[in-house]
């Protein structure tokens, strides 16, 4: 069975840092982009950063480029989203999802498989 776990929320100073995690099974995991997602309390649910399978490109939004960093490690099966100089606005339940395909990975696209999410909390 496939499964998506994000875990390593928390509350956390604005300012502050986090670092998730998105452990993987179930599939063949380096044919897989991996993307986090977030959403908040009635807002749409926002792709932040993405991760091919095979060359580690990298994607990240606007909203949190230059502060976040994504990375995976394909013999363990998992996906890691450093978060520094969090902002109260970073506060949202945070999701990791599985693309098929070996090409750039992108956020606008439907996700094949998704896991539970993980709440980071951010204060100011």
């Amino acid at each position: 069975e496939v499964q998506l776990q994000a875990y390593g929320g928390g509350l956390v100073q604005a300012g502050g840092s986090l670092r998730l995690s998105c452990a993987a099974s179930g599939f063949t995991f380096d044919k897989y982009a991996i993307g986090w997602f977030r959403q908040a309390p009635g807002k749409e649910r926002e792709g932040i950063s993405c991760i091919n399978g095979f060359d580690r490109s990298t994607y990240y939004a606007d909203s949190v480029k230059g502060r976040f960093t994504i990375s995976r490690d394909n013999v363990k099966n998992t996906v890691s989203l450093q978060m520094n100089s969090l902002k109260p606005e970073d506060t949202a339940v945070y999701y990791c999802a599985a693309q098929y395909g070996r090409g750039w990975c992108r956020l606008d696209i439907r996700y094949d498989y998704w896991g539970h999410g993980t709440q980071v909390t951010v204060s100011s």
